[in-house]
């Protein structure tokens, strides 16, 4: 299994590679269209590789999509923490119970009755 994922790797660095030499061009990324910047009197531009746009497109949506995924599982790990919490108290108070239970007879036969 540990030789797929390499081969995967592998193979998908190589793809990215060559797509990078192949979109090497420069492109120009504007803040807004040029009629309205115009109107407002400024206009942020600069000029990067066409690989690096899209490289840098697919990278920022999969951090948009795992930063939504987390916000909305909030609630569900919220739950399970709060049901966790929950396990731990009767654990404790189950525990409490048996010592209560046992207390003041012979250890020997306090085992033998907690194994039944």
């Amino acid at each position: 299994m540990r030789y797929f994922r390499y081969a995967f790797l592998g193979t998908l660095g190589a793809i990215l590679i060559s797509i990078s030499l192949a979109n090497r061009d420069f492109v120009t990324l504007k803040l807004m269209p040029d009629a309205l910047a115009e109107l407002l009197g400024f206009n942020a531009s600069v000029a990067l590789p066409l690989f690096v746009v899209v490289l840098g497109g697919i990278v920022a949506g999969l951090v948009i999509g795992f930063v939504w995924e987390w916000m909305r599982e909030y609630k569900h790990r919220r739950e399970a923490a709060e049901k966790a919490r929950e396990v731990r108290k009767l654990e404790r108070e189950v525990g409490k119970l048996k010592t209560e239970k046992h207390q003041g007879k012979d250890e020997v036969l306090a085992l033998l009755e907690e194994a039944r």
